[in-house]
């Protein structure tokens, strides 16, 4: 499919096959207060597109402007939905439903954006991909390298979990541990492709990774019969995943398949509120620190900040903050009450539901078809429940023993 990159901000049109990260003139005005410039924005051709309007079956390849080679070498995609049935009594929603993408190859939601990448290193002939992560996106495309025979550079905090560094160590990647933030990794990445080469994979640094995280929305799409949610709820730290699955519709519109756009709600944390703050004050400011217990959304400087509001409000969404000490407990609330372990990330999703759920009842309806992205598996930081869970002691091995034990 043909294509355009438009600058999120001056709305300049790049027309050309060769890797393209930021506006040049946007990206000049570049400081360490504000949300990044010069981000750019993938246009699919509209004649392209027009097409798909009469297709009877619509899948994400469609409005792919890369093809994915060899598929099932990495099968990303069909994640299922499930429909929490004790939640949605409590919530008072009766047409509440979970997109499972933390049950994709490495784990995470960031699967997506790293297929897609690959398939653009791998159409452009290039064979290495370099790219910060504080944990899921770099598992994501470690395990991409491993599928597709790529040689992966990944610069990550030194703090991150270590069951995700672990993850991408077994992988087979190249991992560089440094001493410094998410940001700091982030620069020294750029740093690396700018000296050695290679593809850039850097959360809406490189344009393709929010082309590459939209297929949920056209997934969604077909597994609702061909419909959108009437909101969806997004875990949000950089604000690409949002960017990402807001393209996915706006795709889907722009093609005709569907009429509206879906609310999305951007979900964060009072620790790591940078994209909130700049949506309800127009003021797209940097925090100082962000400390959230949600490392995969602990974001001081949001790489797609300035495009996920815009995207937020061409949606008629809106931002919903939630305190730590509810998203650890929305993600022992879906342990026990769905079957569904996340990480705490995607149950800042879930904690944003619960806390806006009347609400949705007041303005929607009961009926109101509310969807919720869990976007990645609680295996990947098992030390979030140190003091919240524990195996309980052994018994004896006898009768006697278990008789004891269940006896009141």
């Amino acid at each position: 499919m043909k294509f355009k990159y438009v600058c999120n901000d001056c709305g300049k049109e790049f027309v050309t096959d060769k890797v393209i990260y930021t506006c040049p003139e946007c990206s000049k005005k570049n400081n360490d207060k504000e949300f990044r410039y010069g981000n750019l924005n993938v246009e699919l051709d509209e004649k392209d597109l027009s097409v798909l309007k009469n297709k009877a079956h619509v899948t994400p390849e469609d409005f792919f402007v890369y093809p994915v080679p060899h598929k099932d070498a990495y099968p990303v995609g069909g994640t299922p939905i499930a429909r929490p049935l004790s939640l949605s009594k409590k919530t008072g929603l009766k047409n509440l439903f979970f997109k499972l993408d933390s049950q994709l190859p490495s784990g995470s939601f960031k699967d997506r954006a790293s297929q897609f990448v690959a398939a653009q290193a791998l159409a452009l002939g290039e064979n290495k991909i370099a790219l910060a992560s504080t944990g899921n996106a770099g598992a994501a495309m470690c395990c991409a390298g491993a599928a597709y025979g790529l040689e992966i550079i990944l610069f990550v905090p030194q703090t991150a979990p270590i069951n995700k560094l672990m993850q991408s160590v077994l992988y087979g990647a190249t991992v560089v541990p440094v001493k410094g933030t998410y940001d700091d990794a982030f620069a020294l990445s750029i740093v690396y492709t700018e000296n050695f080469g290679g593809i850039n994979r850097n959360t809406a640094y490189n344009p393709m990774t929010i082309e590459g995280k939209k297929s949920v929305s056209i997934e969604l799409f077909e597994q609702l019969g061909r419909k959108v949610p009437d909101v969806f709820y997004v875990p949000v730290g950089d604000g690409c995943i949002i960017s990402g699955v807001a393209k996915g519709f706006y795709d889907l519109k722009k093609a005709g398949l569907i009429d509206k756009l879906p609310h999305l709600v951007a979900a964060q944390s009072e620790e790591s509120a940078a994209i909130s703050n700049a949506f309800n004050t127009g003021k797209f400011l940097n925090i100082d620190k962000a400390t959230t217990r949600a490392d995969s959304i602990s974001v001081e400087s949001p790489a797609a900040g300035r495009t996920a509001v815009k995207r937020l409000k061409e949606c008629d969404g809106w931002a919903t903050v939630v305190k730590d000490k509810d998203i650890l407990e929305a993600q022992l609330t879906l342990a026990k009450n769905a079957g569904v372990f996340v990480e705490p990330a995607a149950a800042t999703a879930y904690a944003a539901l619960e806390k806006d759920a009347s609400m949705l009842v007041e303005k929607f309806g009961e009926d109101v078809n509310v969807g919720v992205l869990l976007t990645g598996t609680a295996f990947k930081d098992m030390a979030v429940f140190e003091g919240k869970a524990s195996v309980p002691a052994a018994i004896e091995n006898s009768k006697e023993a278990v008789i004891k034990r269940f006896s009141k």
